[in-house]
């Protein structure tokens, strides 16, 4: 975030009433990094945390939360409504920040009905379940539904085409990023139908501490450490753009209180880096902080395997609205980010080593044979 993005938060939030909020996901990679952010900014707000434990959720992210006493973990499914009814009437939630989400393109090419069922009609349930609780309130004015999606729904860019902006057209290619494009529609469409306070963000790739192993960074960084071949497809010349999980949060913050309701902001790190130029920084940051590994230099672990059905070619965020109207920015550089999100994966084994579980190896098998 820039100074004055930040010293516009700063005054927001002296100002600001304590909120009551459900973090939909806060179990999950980018989930418990915001549930962490949140509570340290705003100790005085009441957080909710409602994930339904799936692979991907681990409540040893959240535990040096639990004692506190603002803050509450429940287990359970977005499409459960009368579960959410009772959630949102028991706790007077007044905000809802929706990060639950089934995420990895590969797993929806194995298996893309659990996609539409949480991306899609979670989404909507939750939207349903809000829109009552915010019409039984009266529809007070600073209640607010954030949206967390994907720059995926926008499909792929050409070497030299445009990044994508709020108004580019949705263009999914995978069962992923096709749910997603549906869960964003419902979230504008209750805006535009009910007046709901909807806001919907797409982020790019994110990375940093508790992200799980079958993503590319993590993966690349676990495979090292285990000596195992790292796995790149096709080519290696598909393009991403990075963004640090922490900016990430910042921009969500931003966006809850300063964001117009209806409004969609774009929120990428300005790092557009070729997988294949990233698993080599990946490689040369663990050849230098990781001085006992067993395979060295770890270059020579990188192994190209088939290409992925639908794998997008290139992403690129265009962040100028949220910058120009909010005042965000990111912060950290891929280079400063990688080393530390590298630094994290060193130390802390004990977190990364019992989701290596038997059902994740027979997946890792599945996907790259």
């Amino acid at each position: 975030m820039t100074e004055t993005g930040k010293g516009t938060a700063d005054q927001k939030s002296q100002r600001r009433h304590p909120r009551r909020i459900i973090i939909t996901g806060g179990a999950g990679f980018i989930g418990s990094n915001f549930v962490h952010y949140w509570c340290d900014r705003y100790p005085e707000d009441r957080v909710i945390v409602l994930d339904a434990l799936t692979y991907a959720g681990n409540l040893r992210n959240l535990e040096s939360l639990e004692e506190r006493p603002n803050f509450r973990f429940v287990q359970g499914d977005i499409c459960d409504r009368l579960l959410l009814d009772a959630l949102l009437k028991q706790e007077k939630v007044d905000a809802i920040a929706h990060l639950a989400a089934e995420s990895h393109v590969d797993r929806s090419i194995l298996s893309p009905g659990a996609f539409v069922r949480t991306n899609v009609v979670g989404t909507f349930t939750l939207l349903e379940a809000f829109r009552h609780h915010w019409e039984a309130h009266q529809k007070p004015s600073h209640y607010r539904f954030l949206h967390v999606s994907t720059d995926e729904v926008y499909g792929s860019l050409g070497s030299d085409d445009p990044a994508f902006s709020e108004t580019t057209p949705y263009a999914p290619n995978s069962p992923y990023s096709a749910s997603k494009a549906g869960s964003d529609h419902f979230a504008r469409a209750y805006y535009h139908t009910y007046n709901l306070p909807t806001l919907i963000t797409n982020c790019s790739n994110n990375y940093g501490p508790y992200h799980f192993p079958e993503k590319l960074i993590p993966l690349m960084c676990i495979n090292i450490l285990l000596s195992k071949s790292l796995p790149v497809y096709g080519d290696g010349q598909n393009v991403r753009d990075w963004l640090y999980v922490e900016d990430h949060c910042r921009a969500l913050d931003t966006v809850i209180h300063q964001g117009q309701p209806g409004e969609t902001y774009n929120i990428g790190g300005n790092n557009e880096v070729k997988n294949i130029d990233l698993v080599h920084m990946l490689c040369d940051l663990m050849d230098e902080l990781a001085p006992d590994l067993p395979v060295r230099p770890c270059h020579q672990l990188i192994t190209y395997v088939k290409d992925r059905p639908g794998h997008d070619r290139r992403y690129a965020i265009d962040a100028s609205k949220i910058k120009t109207e909010l005042g965000w920015t990111p912060q950290e550089t891929v280079a400063a980010g990688l080393r530390k999100t590298v630094q994290w994966y060193l130390d802390h084994p004990n977190w990364w080593r019992p989701l290596l579980s038997e059902e994740y190896q027979a997946y890792y098998r599945k996907v790259y044979a």
